[in-house]
């Protein structure tokens, strides 16, 4: 039986909320739900990185508790909590014992577990905002950290063809996998992985964090079209020049970016040649 550390966290500020959330997230948290007074996260206790903790703590001192369960009893609270979540009239995430919501292109079910991607975080709701602009018909998309598959999904609604999720945490591709089935989802290769895998895609799906799309972006535009499109989030503010200045260097024209609280969402291109 797995085990997790629950943190809740109170923060002073929405800055120094998302710094700390993304921090957090690069060293292997997740699940997180905001709350009034700052957030709740989770890691699993098993490789918890304690230095790592410490470490990020010490750059942004917060007021936390935490408390030990096994994963059944979180995931019971996580779905008692889980609300629906609307982006416009475009797209709708809900849980099966919601009502079916009306005047909405796309409703998506999901089982709302610890997987991130409920669409109540800034930057799955910008990822799912900015998919609007996108033409999905016929395309190849890549979802790289699918984590609930909601964003695949949503690929799969808008008409993509063939996509390929990953996500390196084997309790993510059983909530996605089992998600893909609830949304009578065709067409999705779903694998546990780390590195973008061989192949060439007219879309790429990034919505991780900024360490592990600064790893792997040279991959990530190797496996893109020339004039195909990625779309990355994940990414505080404070990171966005950073970020653009990365996919520059590796080939990719940033044509957007979008930003929703302190987090940003970049759309570039992959130049010809």
């Amino acid at each position: 039986m797995r085990h997790y550390h629950i943190y809740q966290f109170t923060t002073t500020s929405e800055e120094q909320k998302d710094i700390l959330i993304a921090r957090l997230m690069a060293i292997g948290f997740d699940g997180v739900e905001e709350t009034a007074a700052g957030f709740t996260t989770s890691v699993e206790t098993t490789g918890f990185d304690a230095d790592a903790f410490n470490d990020i703590l010490q750059q942004i001192p917060a007021a936390f508790t935490c408390r030990t369960e096994e994963e059944q009893n979180w995931n019971s609270r996580w779905e008692e909590d889980f609300q629906p979540v609307s982006v416009g009239d475009f797209a709708s995430i809900r849980a099966s014992f919601h009502p079916i919501p009306e005047h909405v292109q796309h409703d998506i079910i999901i089982t709302p577990k610890m997987s991130f991607g409920t669409g109540h975080h800034a930057t799955t709701w910008m990822m799912i905002a900015q998919m609007q602009t996108l033409n999905f018909n016929g395309k190849t998309v890549f979802d790289f950290g699918t984590g609930t598959g909601v964003l695949a999904i949503l690929a799969r609604k808008m008409g993509a063809t063939a996509i390929t999720a990953i996500d390196n945490d084997e309790w993510s591709i059983n909530n996605a996998k089992e998600n893909f089935t609830i949304n009578d989802c065709q067409g999705i290769t779903l694998s546990h992985a780390e590195t973008p895998p061989r192949g060439v895609f007219d879309i790429i799906l990034a919505n991780i964090n900024l360490n592990i799309l600064v790893t792997h972006m040279r991959a990530l535009a190797d496996a893109t079209v020339s004039g195909g499109l990625i779309l990355i989030s994940g990414i505080l503010t404070t990171d966005e020049t950073d970020m653009r200045k990365v996919m520059e260097m590796n080939g990719l024209n940033v044509v957007s970016v979008t930003h929703r609280n302190d987090w940003c969402c970049i759309k570039a291109q992959k130049r010809d040649g």
